[in-house]
């Protein structure tokens, strides 16, 4: 005749894989269910956007009673968001300088800033024939990007850009 007493020990393991196993099959559910609260549009981060608005407070913290850390004065400034709570995305700027801003002063429009002087081609080669030059710290606006090069527009001129040369595009990143 078989025992049907299972010794304590063993009791214990088979109570332990199973707490275990239930754990690690319900883990999953748990966390797809949980709403990320610093990812909340559920668009990539990091991503690149603009200024929508002339005047932005950047604040040390996602809320108006924060401090304000920097006041920026100019519309269609690039920015890199890095976080998102509730209605503020914490962005950083291209001179490395982060903290938040509210959703409603950010723009979907695409923006960059040249980091050294550049040439605007009529087509997106190193050989292409020029259209203007435009100094550092230009403000471009971009209309597409493919591999290694922008079109962008600035000044009332429009052509091809290294995108080397700009700072508000990610190396690999295609669009338009």
């Amino acid at each position: 005749m078989t025992s049907l007493l299972v010794s304590s020990d063993r009791l214990y393991k088979y109570t332990s894989f199973l707490f275990i196993a239930y754990f690690l099959l319900a883990l999953p559910a748990a966390v797809a269910t949980e709403p990320d609260p610093f990812h909340v549009t559920g668009l990539p981060l990091p991503r690149f956007a603009s200024l929508g608005a002339g005047e932005a407070n950047l604040r040390t913290g996602p809320g108006t009673h924060y401090p304000v850390r920097v006041v920026y004065r100019q519309k269609g400034l690039p920015v890199e968001i890095i976080l998102e709570y509730d209605h503020w995305r914490k962005v950083r700027d291209a001179d490395g300088t982060k903290g938040w801003v509210h959703k409603a002063l950010l723009s979907g429009r695409r923006m960059a800033i040249t980091t050294q002087a550049a040439v605007l081609r009529r087509t997106p080669s190193p050989d292409g024939r020029a259209a203007a030059r435009v100094e550092p710290g230009a403000l471009l606006h971009l209309d597409a990007c493919e591999e290694g090069w922008c079109r962008a527009e600035a000044g009332g001129y429009s052509g091809w850009v290294d995108k080397a040369s700009l700072w508000g595009v990610y190396a690999g990143e295609v669009f338009g």
